[in-house]
């Protein structure tokens, strides 16, 4: 008879759910799955830095041929860093009593413990960038209240607000709304009729992005949106967050699994830890 140990368990854990886990935290919730995770550098402990970087345009010139097009000025090459501390630390657990209750879940696609752990972070996740969103108050001011109908008017004076600030068309525009707004895009014929050009776009976090009017929009029914919201105002309902993905940044390590028993603490057990 062959004993299972705790780091034989361990090692398949990390090699089997590590990759797993990584990827639907960062492409099943919506904000996290969205926003921008392009970086330089690697994370390999808490604390570690990597950089975002973007290079400024140069200066186009103009110049009138037999006149002084025989020269030209150059800029410097002009590179904006953004550095970015890998500083917060996301962690779930479970207590269990026999090893045997992981191991047979290992190599199942549909682990009722690994979902479970990864539906925990993913609501930490979302809540704390939704707890970093800040929408601009100058002028012209993107931050707007008391729109109880989410109609095909609404969204246009958003997409406006949108382009006069020179949003980025790269990467795409998108909006997610609440259960009363999704409520109200889909009662408004002009946005969800293909008579009007509607149509259905490639599928985001589970859900089918409606595009309308440059946006993507998609249902976000999380406390997350509904907190950020309520922060604004005094409202329990009616919510959207309209934005580019480079409005916020997110760098994230490798999900690393410990297994340990709880003899130490006089108990029998084990507890597993993702983080």
């Amino acid at each position: 008879m062959t004993a299972t140990l705790i780091q034989d368990v361990q090692d398949q854990v990390q090699k089997f759910w590590s990759p797993m886990f990584e990827d639907q935290l960062k492409e099943q919730t919506l904000l996290p799955s969205l926003v921008s995770k392009k970086y330089q550098g690697e994370i390999k402990k808490g604390g570690d830095t990597v950089r975002v970087s973007q290079i400024n345009r140069p200066t186009a010139q103009i110049r009138d041929i037999g006149v002084n097009s025989d020269s030209f000025d150059s800029s410097l090459l002009s590179t904006q860093y953004i550095d970015i501390a890998a500083n917060k630390r996301f962690v779930a657990s479970f207590e269990f009593e026999d090893l045997v209750e992981i191991e047979s879940q290992i190599g199942d696609q549909n682990s009722k413990i690994r979902q479970a752990l990864v539906e925990s972070m993913e609501i930490k996740l979302n809540d704390f960038l939704y707890g970093l969103c800040a929408a601009s108050t100058s002028a012209p001011d993107h931050s707007i209240a008391s729109v109880t109908d989410f109609n095909a008017a609404q969204l246009n004076s958003v997409r406006k607000l949108a382009s006069q600030a020179k949003w980025s068309k790269a990467d795409g525009w998108y909006l997610l709304v609440d259960p009363s707004y999704m409520s109200d895009i889909l009662s408004a014929t002009t946005l969800v009729s293909s008579d009007y050009g509607a149509s259905d776009a490639p599928i985001i976090g589970g859900q089918i992005a409606l595009k309308r009017y440059v946006f993507n929009i998609l249902e976000d029914n999380s406390a997350g949106l509904v907190t950020y919201g309520g922060s604004l105002g005094s409202a329990t309902e009616d919510f959207a967050l309209a934005f580019h993905p480079d409005f916020l940044h997110l760098v994230m390590g490798q999900p690393e699994f410990k297994i340990s028993d709880l003899h130490s603490n006089k108990r029998f057990g084990y507890v597993i830890s993702v983080n």
